[in-house]
């Protein structure tokens, strides 16, 4: 696949991101969107479910609302439009005929695996059930799809901000599903172009957060 010069590339994205918290009215090019959604939604999941969602949310009202419901933070008005992830706990429980029709198209499984591959997906969802997991595993597949989408949208050229703040409730009534207990949400993703520069704060060095073997343990190339 050839590399398309206008973007960034994974690394140059990851290490030039920064969390914006003001921006400028500009909208996102409707180029752009369909794309970011896209590359959002190649974001692996538990056992391919999908159990994640993404609303955009751009209108005055609905961006006001979510402002409101992180406690007045400006972000999510200033910006053009929000990203809002949801994680469906339930999906699971749905027909998923699509999905392994999908991989049986593409030639990435054969009848036999999809067969086998069904049983175990209700077994393993049964019993994140049993264990009180289900909310747990469908917020952190939503979470790395929104990772995906921070990372597309800075190879763009666009600033994000990932919100973790917010009153669950408000958020709800804004994307239409106060009355879903099945669906949660998992981040806020405000999008657009950065009305303001930040510098790098900084990380510490690798050797004090990534360990051989064992947690504490530094060694071998972790250094």
């Amino acid at each position: 696949m050839t590399q398309d010069t206008g973007h960034l590339t994974v690394p140059q994205a990851i290490r030039t991101r920064r969390s914006i918290r003001h921006y400028l009215p500009d909208p996102v090019p409707d180029r752009h969107l369909p794309e970011l959604l896209d590359l959002a939604l190649e974001a692996p999941s538990s056992w391919n479910v999908q159990a994640r969602f993404v609303v955009v949310v751009s209108d005055d009202e609905g961006r006001a609302a979510l402002a409101r419901a992180t406690g007045g933070q400006p972000h999510p008005q200033e910006a053009p439009l929000t990203l809002v992830f949801v994680a469906g706990s339930q999906a699971w429980r749905e027909d998923l005929s699509d999905i392994y029709e999908g991989a049986l198209r593409n030639g990435a499984w054969n009848e036999r695996f999809v067969s086998g591959f069904s049983r175990a997906t209700l077994e393993f969802q049964q019993d994140l059930e049993e264990r009180g997991l289900l909310r747990e595993y469908a917020v952190k597949d939503a979470m790395i799809a929104a990772t995906y989408a921070m990372l597309a949208a800075t190879s763009m050229g666009l600033a994000t901000s990932p919100m973790n703040g917010w009153d669950e409730r408000q958020v709800k009534r804004v994307i239409g599903v106060e009355d879903r207990d099945d669906l949660h949400i998992a981040m806020l993703l405000p999008v657009g172009r950065p009305a303001e520069a930040r510098t790098h704060p900084g990380r510490r060095p690798r050797s004090r957060q990534a360990f051989t073997g064992r947690y504490g343990h530094v060694g071998g190339s972790a250094r």
